[in-house]
């Protein structure tokens, strides 16, 4: 079982990335839990689906695209909860994933519980 937890919550993120790439920004947002928080050094930290909104939405309005993850790695934490990592990059810079927290909702979907990563570099 605990395979299965990895492989949807690596799809959950992977389908997230696509959705970015694609300026979805409402499946973006909504893969977020209502609690979820979002901490981005150095820009700060960002709690609540709505703050995370108004982030992303002036990520996606600058021009941020082409989104793509190296070196991800997984942690299972238990059959409900994922933690992932990895380098990111995108047309406007780089950085870090610390932890993206995913986990599986009441309804079987995965959601991003907490999120937070490092811009390293911007272009």
């Amino acid at each position: 079982m605990h395979h299965h937890a990895l492989i949807n919550a690596l799809k959950a993120s992977q389908n997230w990335i696509n959705q970015f790439n694609h300026g979805n920004l409402d499946y973006c947002v909504a893969s977020y839990t209502e609690e979820a928080q979002l901490e981005v050094i150095p820009m700060g930290r960002f709690e609540g689906r709505e703050a995370i909104r108004e982030f992303w939405q002036g990520i996606m309005q600058s021009g941020a695209a082409d989104l793509c993850y190296r070196k991800t790695w997984l942690k299972l934490i238990d059959d409900n909860n994922v933690q992932l990592g990895s380098e990111w990059s995108m047309n406007i810079g780089h950085g870090i994933i610390t932890l993206e927290q995913w986990q599986r909702q009441a309804d079987g979907h995965w959601k991003l519980t907490h999120d937070a990563f490092e811009i390293l570099e911007q272009y």
